[in-house]
């Protein structure tokens, strides 16, 4: 009896015992998404409050904690006394993440409750087929109005093997505080431990950042994260594993004997931001806790097109502005701080004009080396060329060490408002505010003044050296996208970057981009990343691997790498690829791939569809085009238009362009070699 299972889960788990105590008092119910896929259990074993979740046929989560405590009442001990479910539709648009629509049914439940002095706290939980979330409901009871939250006890816990090769993980990591550029950290930048073993210790200590991302054997794929984080909580993050108990069968197959593994919920540390702002996040009540999310799948495909990010959360305000999204170029990716003077601005806006983009980006030092009165002009100039644009500016007041202007602008209600209306009589859309270094309360209180006043101002935000967006896109009407990545700067720092390059893009899209727009920055057309393309980190990867890149990373205003010089020296097919390709889409599908050794994804945008490959890998990947698009589009009903020439770009560093017709895809047949990409487009009926 599975309930039962989970019970002798529990108990050794949180307890190490070695047996099961057959007197321990449980009780239990269990929730089930509509189509019964997915099954919550959950129950209350001896005080303790735990859920566990089983999927298809063998992939769960084992009996994993529940509880909270609060400076007002402590729910560590507690009894479950009610549980309430129903079923619900989630349906919505959306105009910035990976699909526009979103229309499933989920079971809702909420458990019920109360600790030894009888106060009451509810679990809400959302189910669908692959999708488990679920929050903390505190009640007011008394005269008691606000509260402290000071440690959340939930847990996810994993099973492994005694060998520890039955779970792999990419996880990565959370770094020490005030540590990085001029004490900006953490910022979300850190490399990846890929496919490391549950017992593996965080390189910090302090665990590690969401979303993380397991591989459980055969049985498939968890992806852990959270959503709905604004003014009103802190940012959380996984601890390191802590090994709860053995199982000491000792068979004669080392893989048959289990290990019991348990990541927490962890808050911010004491030291972020400057050790401005409280740890624990205070609450008016009754409130809510953000959603702790786990999806579940088989096989990736769930993972890269989970919508649960946005399903849970609701817009924090309605703006009056219709914000216009697409690609932008920025010269501070290649050319740097010397570049931010009027004249190189001005070339920038003229290689924006000349590839149709809609935006230039104005990095850090404007305000000293161009000064307001030229950046008024150079707005002006902008315009007339159809080219809108987007400015730097230091978050930081009182936390880092942070030069680059404008500094104490952002940080200052009185001036960020003056500031902000002032770009708005300029024309300027938009915003790109850097340095944050925490997760605290207060810095998500930042967060969401700064987008706050921008749309009163209708100017879009970009976040970089940032947190991971929690929902963002669907709370904030004006909200862009965030790095929380190591992203392409890193590119133009390090050679030895470059030459992982293809391993960590094979990363993104089954991790950090999964759960939020990521603004990362890339398509480099220079051979060598420097100004005079002549000098400085050689490109490892292939023109096509670029731009099949612009396809895989998912943000809906792409401030892409590119140079004026590329007008000259680049492929062609690579500047006419660009001047095409979307930045939002309408639907996002798994195609292939595995983390950090190959990744091909299919997005669309109205009935156009674009498949993206690139190759980390040595084994050189080979497909059919027309298995590729069957694979994609499952029972979904449409056609590739028989009147459609379907474009195959490929070719490594010679790009070309194959056409083909629809009646001859199945003999079309593409390989990707390592550090090489290809794209492929093809219109639907």
């Amino acid at each position: 009896m599975k309930s039962l299972i989970r019970t002798v889960m529990l108990t050794i788990a949180l307890a190490g015992a070695a047996a099961y105590d057959a007197s321990a008092q449980s009780s239990i119910v269990s929730l089930a998404d509509p189509d019964g896929l997915t099954t919550v259990y959950i129950g209350a074993t001896d005080g303790i409050a735990w859920y566990s979740i089983d999927h298809g046929e063998s992939l769960s989560i084992p009996a994993s904690r529940l509880g909270l405590k609060t400076n007002a009442s402590d729910w560590s001990k507690l009894e479950l006394t009610g549980f309430q479910n129903d079923e619900i539709v989630v349906d919505y648009t959306m105009d910035r993440t990976k699909t526009s629509k979103v229309h499933h049914r989920a079971s809702t439940g909420t458990a019920t409750f109360a600790n030894p002095e009888g106060k009451k706290i509810h679990v809400e939980f959302i189910v669908s087929r692959n999708d488990v979330a679920f929050r903390y409901l505190l009640p007011k009871e008394g005269e008691t109005g606000s509260v402290r939250v000071m440690d959340e006890l939930t847990e996810f816990n994993f099973v492994d093997t005694h060998d520890g090769s039955n779970v792999a993980t990419y996880l990565t990591p959370q770094s020490d505080a005030m540590i990085g550029w001029k004490r900006t950290k953490p910022s979300y930048e850190e490399y990846y431990d890929i496919g490391a073993p549950l017992s593996e210790k965080s390189l910090y200590g302090h665990g590690f950042t969401f979303p993380c991302l397991f591989h459980v054997g055969k049985e498939g794929w968890v992806l852990i994260s959270e959503t709905g984080v604004d003014g009103r909580y802190c940012g959380s993050r996984l601890s390191d594993a802590r090994l709860t108990s053995t199982d000491d069968a000792k068979t004669d197959t080392p893989e048959d004997d289990k290990l019991y593994y348990s990541y927490k919920i962890e808050y911010p540390m004491p030291e972020e931001n400057n050790g401005n702002g409280t740890v624990e996040p205070g609450l008016a009540l009754p409130g809510a806790t953000p959603w702790r999310t786990i999806t579940l799948g088989e096989s990736l495909k769930p993972i890269v097109e989970t919508t649960i990010a946005w399903d849970l959360v609701d817009p924090r305000y309605e703006t009056e502005h219709d914000y216009k999204y697409g690609k932008g170029t920025w010269s501070w990716i290649v050319w740097q701080d010397g570049s931010i003077n009027y004249e190189d601005q001005v070339r920038y806006v003229d290689l924006a004009a000349a590839m149709n983009f809609q935006y230039v980006l104005v990095d850090n030092w404007w305000d000293t080396n161009i000064g307001r009165e030229k950046i008024e002009e150079l707005v002006a100039y902008a315009r007339s060329k159809g080219v809108d644009v987007f400015l730097w500016y230091s978050s930081s007041g009182w936390w880092n060490d942070i030069e680059q202007g404008p500094v104490n602008v952002m940080s200052d209600p009185i001036s960020r408002k003056k500031e902000m209306r002032w770009m708005k009589s300029l024309g300027v859309k938009g915003i790109k505010v850097d340095f944050f270094g925490g997760d605290k309360q207060e810095t998500m209180r930042h967060y969401e003044a700064i987008l706050s006043d921008a749309d009163d101002n209708g100017l879009m935000v970009i976040f970089h050296g940032c947190t991971l967006p929690r929902g963002w896109e669907r709370l904030y009407p004006n909200y862009v996208g965030s790095e929380a990545v190591r992203a392409s700067e890193n590119l133009v720092f390090s050679q030895y970057e470059c030459d992982q390059e293809a391993q960590a893009a094979c990363l993104h899209p089954f991790i950090r981009n999964t759960v939020g727009s990521m603004e990362f920055g890339g398509c480099f057309l220079n051979e060598r990343l420097d100004k005079t393309n002549s000098r400085g980190s050689i490109r490892r990867t292939t023109y096509v691997f670029q731009i099949a890149t612009c396809v895989l990373f998912q943000n809906p205003i792409q401030n892409f790498a590119i140079a004026p010089n590329n007008l000259e020296d680049a492929p062609e097919a690579c500047l006419d690829f660009l001047r095409e390709v979307p930045t939002t889409w309408d639907e996002t599908r798994f195609i292939d791939g595995y983390p950090g050794k190959h990744a091909v994804l299919a997005r669309r945008s109205g009935k156009t569809w674009y498949i993206a490959a690139i190759n980390a890998s040595d084994d050189v990947k080979s497909y059919n085009v027309w298995e590729m698009i069957d694979e994609m589009k499952g029972d979904a009903g449409w056609k590739v238009a028989k009147d459609s020439q379907i474009r195959i770009y490929e070719g490594g560093n010679s790009p070309s362009v194959r056409t083909i017709k629809a009646d001859d895809l199945y003999k079309a047949d593409i390989e990707v070699a390592r550090n090489d990409g290809t794209v492929i487009i093809f219109k639907t009926e």
